[in-house]
C-alpha cells in the first residue's frame, strides 16, 4: 500500500526536531558501538528477491562473500531513533485475512564507509516507491545518494538497498518504508490472539519480539546491540486501548480511508534494543496502583478475570519487588510506568518487554478461591524474574546472543531474592536447589553439553538463537552466579552490580564487563580475599561446559577433582583452553561445625583438616553454595548414611537433598555403587520435609522411567509404597482426616506427593479417596470439593482410573474454564487417562487450535509422553506429523526442545535408540531447529541408558526385593 497515514501535523514536525536534537548524541553512541561490535562470522546460504510482494525463495546462486548473506549485521550504520506508526485490524479483510499496516522513518548514522544499506525484514510486504522499497533522505547538510536497486534476502530475513554513491562517514540519513503484514496467530512478532467472551469471540492484537521477530512487525535493525529510541503511534479501533513500552501522551479520534479510529502516541521510549519493543491493541481492563513513589503500576487482564479479582495478588506483589531491587540495585526504576498484562495466548511464560511486560495468564493471574498455592508462587517468581530484567537486561542488555546466559541467569538467580521479599515465610531461596541446580546438573553432564557463554560464530541464524534460550542459560547462570556470589558474599556481589549497572546503563556489554565492576568491589573492600581475580575464577565455570565432582577421602585429607559425566566413556569433543579443572569455592563442616572456606585450585590437593576417624564425619558443599558434585571415601558415605538412619535432622534440609542426588548421579557414572545410592532413601520413612522428598522422588523417577516396563517396576513399587505409607499417614493426620491445610507453604508441595505417590503405588485408602473427591465433582459441577493445591493430583488419578465418562466430564469442565490455571490443571490431567483411543483423540486435538491453544500443543504432547502406556503414541504421533509440527511450533519457539527431550525420557532399549537415529535421518531435510542439540542429547542419553539398565538391572532388583521382604 502506497498510503501513508497523516495523523497531525506536530507527528512530521517531531520527526525533524528530534532528529537534529539526536544528532549530537548518535555521534558518541555511534563511536561506542564501532569499537564494540565484532565483525560478522556467520556464513548462511541465502536467497533473494526483488519482488515488492511476500518475499520468496531465488535461484540465485549463493556467494558467500556477499555482506547480505551473513546473518550478523554490518558495522557500518547504527541507528539513533524510529517513528513507527501501527495499525492492525482486528477484524479479517475480504481474502479472510487478519493484517496491520503501518510505516517507519529509522534516522541513522553511518560511521563506515558504504553504498549499501541492510536492514532486518521479515514476512512483509513493502511498498514501492519509484520501484524501491523505501525511500532515503539526508538530514542537516548531508544529500542522499540515490537507491541503484533493493531486493529482499529471505534466508538471512533482509532488506537490502544498494546505492548510486556511497553514504558520508559522520553524516545521518533517514530511511523511510511503508509496509503490509499478517496479524497471524503464530505467537511471533505483531501477532493475533483470540478468546471467547459471553459466546463472543474477541480478538487482540500482541506481539513477541524476542529474540528476532520485530523485523517481523517492521523494518529494523533487530540485533541487540542496535539500541534507539522508538516513537510509537498506534492507530486502533475506538472501542480498544492500545498499549505499548512508554506512557500514552495522546490520543485522538479520526477517520482515515472512512474508518472511525483513534490514535495513540506515546513518550519516547529510553534507548533500548529491538526485541524489548511491544504494541498491543485490547479491550482489556486494569487495576492499578501508584503507591510505589508514585509509579504508575497497571495489572491488564480480560474484563471477567479482572471482576474476578485475578489481578490482585500481582498488583500487591509488584511494589515490594521493585522496592527490593531499586535498592538491591541502587539504581531507581527506569521508567514512568509498569505494565503487566495477561495474554490468552503467549509462547513463553513471560517476557520483560521495558514497561509492558507480558505473560501467560497462568503466570500472571491468581484467584484467591480457585488458585493453588503452587499458582501463587509460580506469579510471585515469574514477576520477580520479569522485574528483575528491567535493569539487568533492559537497561544493560547482552551486546550479543551468545551471552543470553547473564542475562537469564541472572534473572533466574535474583528472582528467588525478589520473590522472599515479597513472600519472607515461604523460604522460597532454598528452593533454587530443585528447580535450577539439581535440574541443569542432568543436562550439563552429558558430554554434548555445552559453556555458559559460546563464541559469537557459533550463534549466527535464528534457530542456534532460539536455541541458546535453555536450561544451561537459565539454570547453570543462576547457580554459577549464585556460588559467585556466595564466596564474594551478597554485599559485595550487590556493591559490584550496581557499579555495573549504572556505568553501562542505556548501554550494551559482554560478561567480562560485570567480572571487571566485581573485582573492583572485591579490591575496595578491607580485608576481602580470593585465591585469584574474578576473572580466572569465573573463566573456568563460563568458557567451559560441564562442572567436576569432587573427591574427598577423609582417611587421608586428599582431594581431587574430575569432570563429572553421566556417561564416563562418552568421549568430550569440544576442547577446553582450561583442560576441564575448575577453581572450586568449597565451604564444607566436621561433625555438625562449618569450617573455613577452602580453595580447591588444583586437580589434586590434600587439606589435613579433612582427614577424620570414628565418629566424626565430614559433609562439603554445604546447602549447595557451589556448582559441583560431592563423592567420599567408602567409610565417610558409611557416617553420613547412619546420620540420616539415626538424626537426620542434623544436616539441613539442602543438604540431605544434596547428598541423595549426588549419590544417584554418582552412581549412574559409575563411581559409587547403585545400591549405596538406594541406601540414601532408606530414611525417607522418617522425613516429612519437601526438599528432600522431591529430590529422592526426582531421581527414584528415573528407575521408573527404566524399569516400569520390566520385572522390575513390581518390587520397586513395592519398596516405594513401603516408603511413602508413613508420609501418607503424616498428612492424613495433620490435616485431621484431609480436611485442613497445612500451615508450611512447603508442607503443602509435599502433602501433593504425599497423596500423588501414595495413590500410583496403591497405598491402602488413596485411590478410594481420590476417587470420591472427583466423583462428588461430577455430580455437583458447580461445587467443586477438591482442595486447589490438591487438583491436579485428584484430576489425574479420577481420569486415570475412569473411562470415557470422566474424560468427557473433565474435558467440559476444561472448556468452560475462566481462570488459565485451572484450564492448565485440566489439561494436564486429561493427558492422564490410559485409554489409547482417548489418548490418540487428544493427540489429534493437539494441533487444532480450536481445541488446544498453539501455546499449550508442545507441553501437551509432552504430558500425554510421560506415562508408560501413553510414550509410545505420543513418539508415533510426532514421526508421523513431524513436518507439521516443526513448520508450526518449531522455528521460533524457545520451548520447542522440550517435545524431543519429554518424548525421549523412557528410550532405553537397542530398538528405541535405532528409531531414534531413524528418526534424525528421515527428517534432515525438514530440520529439528532449536531442537537440534536436544536431539543429539536424546541420542546421547539413550546410549547412556542402554547401558546403565543392562549393568544395573539385576543389582536394583536384588535390592529392592530385599527391602520388601
Amino acid at each position: 500500500m502506497g498510503k501513508v497515514y497523516y495523523v497531525s501535523k506536530n507527528v512530521g514536525i517531531g520527526l525533524l526536531v528530534l532528529a537534529t536534537s539526536a544528532l549530537a548524541t548518535i555521534v558518541a553512541l555511534s563511536i561506542a558501538y564501532d569499537k564494540e561490535r565484532a565483525k560478522n562470522q556467520g556464513k548462511p546460504v541465502g536467497g533473494a528477491t526483488d519482488s515488492t510482494s511476500m518475499p520468496t525463495a531465488t535461484t540465485t546462486p549463493f556467494t558467500s562473500t556477499e555482506p547480505w548473506d551473513h546473518y550478523r549485521l554490518p558495522v557500518s550504520l547504527v541507528p539513533a531513533f524510529y517513528n513507527v506508526t501501527l495499525w492492525p485490524r482486528l477484524k479479517p479483510n475480504t481474502d479472510g485475512l487478519y493484517i496491520f499496516t503501518g510505516h517507519s522513518a529509522v534516522m541513522f548514522r553511518c560511521v563506515k564507509e558504504t553504498d549499501l544499506i541492510i536492514i532486518h525484514s521479515n514476512k512483509l510486504n513493502l511498498t514501492n516507491f519509484n520501484g524501491h522499497h523505501a525511500k532515503l533522505s539526508g538530514l542537516g547538510e548531508a544529500t542522499a545518494p540515490a537507491i541503484q536497486k533493493s531486493w529482499l534476502v529471505v534466508k538471512t530475513e533482509y532488506l537490502v538497498l544498494k546505492l548510486r554513491s556511497r553514504l558520508t562517514v559522520g553524516a545521518s540519513y533517514v530511511l523511510y518504508i511503508e509496509f503490509r503484514g499478517e496479524l497471524a496467530d503464530d505467537l511471533e512478532g505483531f501477532y493475533r490472539s483470540e478468546y471467547v467472551d459471553d459466546g463472543v469471540k474477541k480478538v487482540v492484537a500482541t506481539s513477541q519480539m524476542q529474540a528476532t521477530f520485530a523485523r517481523k512487525t517492521f523494518p529494523c535493525f533487530d540485533e541487540p546491540v542496535m539500541k534507539a529510541v522508538f516513537n510509537i503511534i498506534i492507530i486502533h479501533n475506538r472501542n480498544t486501548v492500545a498499549l505499548s513500552n512508554g506512557r500514552e501522551i495522546d490520543t485522538t479520534d479520526t477517520v482515515i480511508d472512512g474508518v472511525a479510529v483513534r490514535v495513540t502516541t506515546f513518550e519516547p521510549t529510553e534507548r533500548m534494543s529491538t526485541y524489548l519493543l511491544a504494541f498491543i491493541v485490547t479491550d482489556f481492563v486494569n487495576i492499578q496502583s501508584n503507591q510505589h513513589n508514585n509509579l504508575l503500576v497497571r495489572i491488564w487482564a480480560r474484563r471477567k478475570a479482572i471482576d474476578d479479582s485475578q489481578g490482585g495478588y500481582a498488583l500487591n506483589v509488584t511494589g515490594p519487588i521493585l522496592q527490593f531491587y531499586e535498592r538491591y540495585y541502587n539504581a531507581t526504576y527506569p521508567l514512568s510506568k509498569s505494565d503487566q498484562i495477561a495474554l490468552p495466548d503467549f509462547n513463553a511464560g513471560a517476557m520483560e518487554n521495558w514497561g509492558l511486560i507480558t505473560y501467560r495468564e497462568s503466570a500472571l493471574l491468581y484467584d484467591p478461591i480457585i488458585s493453588s498455592n503452587g499458582n501463587k508462587e509460580r506469579v510471585a517468581t515469574i514477576i520477580s524474574h520479569e522485574l528483575a530484567h528491567m535493569w539487568f537486561g533492559n537497561l544493560v542488555t547482552l551486546r550479543w546472543w551468545n551471552d543470553l546466559w547473564l542475562n537469564e541467569g541472572f534473572a533466574s538467580y535474583v528472582e528467588y531474592l525478589g520473590a522472599d521479599y515479597a513472600e519472607p515465610t515461604w523460604n522460597i531461596k532454598d528452593q533454587i536447589i530443585l528447580y535450577d541446580v539439581h535440574k541443569v546438573f542432568a543436562v550439563d553432564a552429558l558430554a554434548s553439553s555445552h559453556p555458559l557463554s559460546r563464541r559469537e560464530d557459533e550463534v549466527n541464524d535464528p534457530a542456534q538463537i532460539s536455541e541458546m534460550f535453555n536450561t544451561i542459560s537459565y539454570s547453570k547462570g543462576a547457580a554459577v552466579l549464585r556460588m559467585l556470589s556466595e564466596f564474594l558474599s551478597e554485599p559485595v556481589f550487590a556493591k559490584g552490580l550496581s557499579s555495573y549497572l549504572n556505568t553501562f546503563a542505556f548501554s550494551n556489554t559482554v560478561y567480562t564487563d560485570l567480572w571487571d565492576h566485581l573485582q573492583q568491589a572485591v579490591e575496595n573492600t578491607p580485608g576481602m580475599r580470593i585465591p585469584r581475580t574474578v576473572h580466572d575464577i569465573m573463566h573456568r565455570w563460563t568458557l567451559q561446559m560441564g562442572f567436576p565432582v569432587v573427591t574427598i577421602n577423609t582417611r587421608t585429607g586428599s582431594i581431587t577433582q574430575k569432570h563429572f559425566l553421566l556417561d564416563p566413556e562418552s568421549v568430550v569433543d569440544r576442547l577446553s583452553q582450561f583442560n576441564y579443572t575448575w577453581f572450586v569455592p568449597i565451604k564444607w563442616m566436621k561433625t555438625g561445625v562449618e569450617q573455613q572456606q577452602y580453595w580447591l585450585l588444583h586437580k589434586t590437593d590434600i587439606n589435613s583438616q579433612m582427614r577424620v576417624s570414628g565418629e566424626d564425619w565430614v559433609l562439603a558443599n554445604t546447602n549447595v553454595s557451589g556448582y559441583f558434585r560431592v563423592n567420599y571415601d567408602a567409610d565417610n558415605w558409611e557416617r553420613l548414611l547412619s546420620l540420616l538412619n539415626t538424626n537426620h535432622q542434623k544436616l539441613s534440609i539442602i543438604n540431605r537433598a544434596q547428598l541423595i542426588d549426588d549419590a544417584f548421579n554418582l552412581a549412574r557414572a559409575k563411581i559409587i555403587s547403585t545400591t549405596l545410592a538406594l541406601r540414601t532413601t532408606k530414611y525417607l520413612s522418617k522425613e516429612t520435609d519437601y526438599i528432600p522428598w522431591e529430590s529422592a522422588l526426582r531421581n527414584l523417577n528415573y528407575f521408573i522411567l527404566m524399569f516400569d516396563r520390566t520385572e522390575v517396576y513390581g518390587a520397586l513399587q513395592a519398596y516405594l509404597k513401603k516408603q511413602i505409607q508413613p508420609l501418607f499417614e503424616h498428612f492424613k493426620t495433620i490435616t485431621a482426616n484431609w480436611t485442613k491445610v497445612p500451615k508450611g507453604h512447603t508442607d503443602q508441595y509435599n502433602q501433593i506427593n504425599a497423596i500423588g505417590i501414595a495413590c500410583s503405588m496403591s497405598v491402602e485408602g488413596c485411590r478410594e479417596l481420590t476417587k470420591s473427591w472427583f466423583k462428588q465433582w461430577m455430580n455437583n459441577p458447580h461445587d467443586n470439593p477438591i482442595h486447589p493445591n490438591l487438583k491436579g493430583t485428584v484430576y489425574c488419578h479420577g481420569i486415570a482410573f475412569g473411562g470415557v465418562e470422566e474424560w468427557d466430564f473433565a474435558w467440559r469442565m476444561f472448556k468452560n474454564a475462566t481462570l488459565a490455571s485451572e484450564a492448565s490443571r485440566l489439561r494436564s490431567a486429561l493427558a492422564c487417562t490410559k485409554a489409547p483411543w482417548l489418548l490418540n483423540r487428544y493427540l489429534e486435538y493437539t494441533v487444532d487450535p480450536t481445541k488446544i491453544r498453539k501455546q499449550d500443543t508442545i507441553s501437551t504432547i509432552q504430558n500425554i509422553a510421560r506415562n508408560v502406556v501413553r510414550m509410545p503414541l505420543a513418539w508415533n504421533f510426532l514421526r508421523a506429523r513431524w513436518n507439521f509440527i516443526f513448520q508450526q511450533y518449531g522455528k521460533g519457539s524457545f520451548s520447542f526442545s522440550n517435545l524431543i527431550s519429554g518424548l525421549t525420557k523412557r528410550f532405553s532399549t537397542e530398538f528405541e535408540l535405532q528409531e531414534l537415529r531413524k528418526f534424525k535421518e528421515d527428517n534432515l531435510d525438514v530440520g529439528f531447529g532449536s531442537a537440534t542439540l536436544a536431539l543429539e542429547q536424546a541420542i546421547e542419553k539413550t546410549i547412556a541408558n542402554i547401558k546403565w539398565v543392562t549393568e544395573n538391572k539385576a543389582h536394583v532388583m536384588k535390592w529392592f526385593t530385599e527391602e520388601t521382604t
